[in-house]
């Protein structure tokens, strides 16, 4: 079968399968009915925001109705419902809130370790004989801890933990199995550690994102197995009748993560060019079907929940959901053009990467038609900001992608700063900032203390977003510019490597400037824990305008 037929069929059958799932949403087929993104809501609550980690004047501002906005009015039966409601959430909350501090405490040290990490792998990139007397302090094994430290250490325990907090709300009722859970958690931040160790004395599987022993991967695995009894516990208790789009997210990313993660680790299975090709089969996939999803979820949740507001237009998330899932399985092998892969699978590769144009355009209309006439909330909620801004880098990253894929941009793009860019782009633009956002909206609820200090919230955005600025903006050029000396035969190679040498350095600039947002974040995060700071107590639940003043903590 020659690359003309494969691809023309891959494409006729992912039209064909778009067209057949865009004619099942117009009959409803999937969603019976109209209100399907008003679940999340109790009855009444549409118009009225929900915040925790607004200030008092913050949420006064939240208060403020917006051009065209009707509030309910309630009569005393529907009002007695929503109190109901209101108390069932609370408990639902109550259910899932140590298991979710577990989670979120385990990402804030897996968050720090990574900075620390990264920023002196940075640095080394333009100081190379900085840290050298211990083998573990070289730039090849500090890289590698910080790829594995973020890969899984903070993403997956951040998204792990708001996915917990979510279970019980999404679906109305307690959260089951919370101690395998926990378990779960133990045994895998136990492999983690383990497999950190092995990296920093030099024992690696040898492949980007799969470099963990196979050996120390099997507590990732059973640990990772545990993670996951509570969703299908809890989803066979639920008390709704309609699964939400998120529960689609989670639920999927949580089913794809152990499989690409069991396939991508197999000893002894893969060799040669088909190692290759698994290893970005995975580190791909492992991008785009379990952050992606577990991120795209909590969007779905946070946004409308902040602005009192359902999503726009449910059957363009779940249109959104569906194509992802068709168009993301093969797109890795771009990262493959030029090597000894076959010139079909490039090509699949390629075509499938521009076609996932669908589900971030279905996304991004979606998120800017909800967020229409609400836009000023972005003033007054922390939490919004963080969502909206990841929600806008998740389209700015996946264009850049598809682009990035064809063959005429990835000639220069490839093997250089530009890749490293791209991929800070999804995983931290993206991923990181709405799970920053998240974990805002979520720890007033888990530890009945609202955040001491709120102007740390606005300075760490601030810090976040400028330093990722010029990291991003810095290894865009620079790896531009790399690609292009390389592809120049007139020079020689070291002065592609000199070119860079001022971009590698506002990189590391950008990075500190992102460090010390991530030091406030932690040092914030420790003081609520610790009920330390200004005594705020109690994030109102719904309809506050102001919430207690400041008392002193020994009061």
């Amino acid at each position: 079968m020659d690359t003309v037929t494969i691809l023309l069929s891959s494409f006729i059958l992912s039209i064909t399968g778009l067209f057949v799932f865009i004619w099942s949403l117009r009959k409803r087929l999937f969603d019976p009915t109209s209100a399907a993104a008003n679940v999340i809501f109790s009855e009444g609550e549409i118009g009225h925001g929900e915040e925790p980690a607004a200030s008092a004047a913050q949420k006064a501002g939240l208060a403020q109705p917006v051009a065209g906005e009707q509030k309910p009015v309630l009569d005393a039966a529907q009002q007695q419902a929503m109190q109901r409601e209101l108390a069932e959430r609370v408990e639902a909350d109550r259910s899932s809130a140590f298991t979710t501090f577990v989670f979120l405490s385990c990402a804030i040290v897996w968050l720090l370790v990574a900075t620390a990490a990264g920023l002196a792998s940075s640095i080394k990139l333009h100081e190379p004989d900085w840290l050298v007397q211990q083998a573990w302090l070289t730039f090849g094994r500090l890289r590698t801890i910080h790829l594995n430290a973020v890969a899984y250490g903070w993403a997956p325990m951040a998204a792990l933990g708001i996915a917990v907090w979510l279970l019980p709300r999404l679906l109305k009722t307690h959260l089951v199995g919370a101690r395998f859970a926990i378990l779960g958690a133990m045994l895998w931040n136990a492999g983690l550690i383990a497999g950190l160790g092995c990296i920093a004395v030099g024992i690696s599987d040898g492949m980007e994102w799969l470099e963990i022993p196979w050996q120390v991967d099997i507590l990732l695995v059973a640990g990772g197995a545990l993670v996951g009894l509570p969703l299908v516990y809890t989803l066979q208790s639920r008390k709704v009748d309609h699964l939400y789009v998120s529960i689609w997210y989670m639920g999927a990313a949580l089913f794809w993560f152990p499989i690409l993660f069991l396939i991508g680790n197999l000893p002894a299975v893969h060799f040669g060019v088909q190692q290759a090709a698994m290893n970005w089969w995975f580190g791909h996939n492992v991008l785009g079907l379990f952050y992606t999803p577990m991120a795209l979820a909590s969007v779905y949740y946070f946004l409308p929940k902040i602005i009192g507001r359902p999503v726009q237009s449910y059957n363009l998330s779940l249109l959104g959901f569906w194509t992802l899932a068709f168009f993301y399985g093969q797109v890795g092998g771009h990262h493959l053009i030029g090597g000894p892969v076959p010139g079909w699978l490039i090509t699949l590769s390629i075509v499938q990467s521009v076609m996932m144009v669908v589900p971030v355009i279905s996304f991004s209309i979606n998120q800017h038609l909800t967020m229409r006439g609400y836009f000023s909330k972005l003033f007054y909620s922390p939490t919004l900001r963080f969502i909206v801004l990841g929600g806008m880098m998740y389209t700015l990253s996946s264009i850049q992608g598809s682009l990035e894929a064809l063959r005429s941009v990835n000639v220069v793009a490839h093997f250089t700063h530009f890749t490293v860019a791209h991929a800070h782009l999804g995983l931290y633009g993206f991923f990181s900032m709405v799970m920053f956002g998240a974990v805002y909206f979520v720890m007033p609820r888990v530890m009945a203390w609202e955040w001491p200090y709120p102007s740390l919230i606005a300075a760490h955005f601030w810090l976040v977003v400028l330093g990722f600025s010029i990291y991003f903006i810095g290894l865009t050029i620079g790896g531009w510019l790399q690609g292009l000396y390389m592809l120049d035969a007139a020079k020689p190679f070291m002065e592609s490597v000199r070119v860079t040498l001022p971009w590698l350095q506002s990189r590391s600039v950008g990075g500190a400037i992102m460090a010390l947002g991530h030091v406030l974040f932690a040092g914030h995060f420790i003081a609520m824990a610790l009920r330390h700071g200004p005594r705020r107590v109690g994030a109102a639940l719904l309809h506050t305008r102001a919430t207690p003043s400041a008392i002193p903590a020994g009061a």
